[in-house]
């Protein structure tokens, strides 16, 4: 092998050490300050339910309707659309676009088509 096939390779070995470590160094950091700075003292006012100052009465455990989530939903595909089709707008203006690129990209539109249809069909975009 090349000279050059061992530098990269100690180059990426190199790198993949360092990205491997550089996460566990603040974590140790967070873990240390938690151990001597933050020691854990339990009891019956840290481990009571607490929201807003005051104390829960009732059952937590509410019914939520699923429109809200669904329409949520429909509100990110439809910003994951925009957020690819604007780079390619500004990309299709140049005349050596290809097929390829064009083909993909419609392929990309049917596909959240076809999802905001089926959304459509069950009724899920109608506010009750």
């Amino acid at each position: 092998m090349p000279s050059s096939s061992y530098s990269s390779l100690w180059f990426l070995s190199a790198f993949g050490l360092v990205a491997f470590i550089f996460p566990l160094i603040p974590l140790g950091l967070a873990w240390l300050w938690r151990r001597f700075y933050a020691p854990s003292k339990p009891g019956p006012s840290k481990n009571a339910i607490y929201e807003c100052g005051l104390a829960s009465t009732g059952d937590t455990w509410i019914q939520q309707k699923v429109h809200y989530y669904l329409f949520a939903i429909v509100f990110l595909i439809v910003d994951v659309e925009v957020i690819f089709l604007i780079p390619f707008a500004m990309a299709f203006a140049d005349p050596k676009i290809g097929l390829a690129p064009c083909m993909a990209m419609l392929l990309f539109v049917l596909l959240l088509a076809e999802g905001l249809v089926w959304a459509w069909c069950r009724k899920f975009l109608e506010w009750k």
